[in-house]
C-alpha cells in the first residue's frame, strides 16, 4: 500500500545551494531529515550559518520542523526521499555520477517497501531509471514499480536570486507511475505557490530539464560570437543589442564568461547522451566550445588593449573584480574567471583579486588554478 502524501517522512539528501532551501521551505509545515555527507556543513547549519549566503538566520527560524545530520542511521525514519546530490563532469567533459550513485547506493542500504525516492539532480535523459533504479534495487533487495517507487522533479535553483525562490519557481516534477506521479506533484505544490507541470514520464522530466540550460548556452554561444565579429569591426556591441532590443520579440541575451554548476555542465550531458545512442551533436558542441573560449578572449583582448596605450606586460599590475560565477552569489565552480586568470597568468601579469562574495580558503580548496599559487592575494570586505 503506497503511503498518502500526508503521511511521508521527508528526508533532503544533499545540503547545497539546491537541498538546504528545499529542506528549510518543506520544514515549515512539515518534519524534514536534512542530511549530508559533510560534518562540518551540519555543524555550521544547526548554529544557522549558511556559508553559501544564500539563506539568513531568519529563514533558519522559520523552518522550526527541520533536523540536520550526517548519520545515514537518521535517514531510516524517513519513507520519502528527495536527492539533490551535484552532478558535475570529470575532466574529459563527460558526466561524472558518482555523488548520485554514492547517495543511491546509501538509500538503497535502508529503503523500505513502498517508500518513495525523488531525485532533483540534473542529469540525461534515461538516468534515473537506467543508472539509479539498478543500484536501489542492488543494496535493497527490493523491485522497482513494485516494492518502491521513484520521481523526477528537476531543480530550478538560481543562486543569489531574491526575486525567484523555490515558492515562486513554477516547478516540473514526475513519477515512476501515475499514481506515484500525482502523490509527487501534490507533495511539491505544498511549497510552491505558482504551481506544478506534471511531466507524462521520468524521461520527459529529465530531457526538459537538461534542454533549459542548453537552450541559455547556445543563446548565450551567439551573442559572444557576434560580440568577437563585432569587435573586430570596431562596432559597439552593447550599442547593437540595444537597438536590436527595440524589437518587441528579440530575445535580451548579453556576451560574457559563462560558468557556474548548471550552464556550463548540463550541455555536456546531453551530447553524452546522445553519442551513446549513435549521434555526434554539432551546434550543441559548437556553443560549447565558443563559450568556454571566451575567458582567453577577454584576457587577449585585454593585453591587446595595453600593449595599445604602452603598458608593459610582463609584471603588470592586474586586478581582477569578481571570482565567483555570477553577481551576488558565493559559488565559485566552474566559474570563467578561471581562464582568464590562467592567460593572464601565461603572460607573466601580477595579479591581485576581489571579491567580497568569497573564501580565500574556500578558493584555495575548490579551485585548482590556485592550489599551490603564491600569487593568490584576495582582497574581501
Amino acid at each position: 500500500m503506497i503511503n498518502k502524501s500526508k503521511n511521508f517522512k521527508l528526508a533532503v539528501i544533499g545540503l547545497g545551494y539546491v537541498g538546504l532551501p528545499l529542506a528549510l521551505e518543506f520544514a515549515k509545515n512539515r518534519n524534514v531529515i536534512a542530511y549530508d555527507i559533510n560534518q562540518s556543513r551540519i555543524k555550521k547549519l544547526k548554529a544557522s550559518i549558511d556559508i553559501n549566503l544564500e539563506i539568513t538566520k531568519k529563514q533558519f527560524k522559520e523552518s522550526k520542523l527541520i533536523k540536520f545530520t550526517s548519520s545515514i542511521d537518521d535517514l531510516k525514519l524517513a519513507n520519502f526521499f528527495i536527492v539533490t546530490v551535484p552532478t558535475p563532469i570529470n575532466k574529459f567533459k563527460n558526466p561524472d555520477l558518482t555523488p548520485l550513485k554514492k547517495s543511491s547506493k546509501s538509500i538503497g542500504k535502508i529503503l523500505k517497501k513502498n517508500d518513495i525516492v525523488v531525485y532533483e539532480s540534473t542529469v540525461y535523459p534515461g538516468c534515473i531509471e537506467e543508472d539509479c533504479v539498478p543500484i536501489l534495487e542492488k543494496y535493497s533487495k527490493l523491485k522497482f514499480n513494485k516494492d518502491f517507487f521513484c520521481g523526477y522533479s528537476p531543480e530550478r535553483i538560481n543562486p543569489g536570486d531574491k526575486k525567484y525562490t523555490i515558492s515562486n519557481i513554477k516547478k516540473i516534477t514526475s513519477g515512476s507511475t501515475p499514481k506515484i506521479a500525482k502523490q509527487v506533484d501534490k507533495l511539491y505544490n505544498e511549497i510552491v505557490t505558482v504551481g506544478t507541470y506534471r511531466a507524462a514520464s521520468i524521461k520527459i522530466a529529465e530531457a526538459a530539464k537538461v534542454i533549459e540550460n542548453t537552450q541559455r548556452d547556445l543563446n548565450i554561444a551567439l551573442i559572444n560570437e557576434l560580440s568577437i565579429i563585432f569587435n573586430k569591426m570596431n562596432i559597439d556591441t552593447q550599442a547593437v543589442l540595444r537597438a536590436a532590443g527595440s524589437k518587441w520579440n528579440f530575445l535580451p541575451f548579453k556576451p560574457g564568461l559563462v560558468g557556474g554548476h548548471c550552464i556550463g555542465v548540463d550541455p555536456y550531458y546531453l551530447t553524452y547522451k546522445a553519442k551513446i545512442i549513435g549521434y555526434n551533436p554539432k551546434i550543441i558542441l559548437a556553443g560549447r566550445k565558443i563559450n568556454y573560449g571566451m575567458g582567453k578572449y577577454v584576457a587577449l583582448n585585454l593585453i591587446r588593449e595595453m600593449k595599445k596605450i604602452k603598458i608593459k606586460i610582463n609584471n603588470s599590475k592586474v586586478l581582477i573584480m569578481g571570482l565567483t560565477f555570477k553577481e551576488n552569489c558565493a559559488d565559485i565552480r566552474n566559474s570563467g574567471i578561471d581562464r582568464v586568470i590562467s592567460e593572464l597568468k601565461r603572460m607573466q601579469c601580477d595579479l591581485d583579486f576581489y571579491d567580497p562574495w568569497v573564501n580565500s580558503q574556500e578558493i584555495k580548496k575548490n579551485m585548482v588554478l590556485f592550489q599551490n599559487q603564491n600569487f593568490l592575494n584576495v582582497i574581501m570586505m
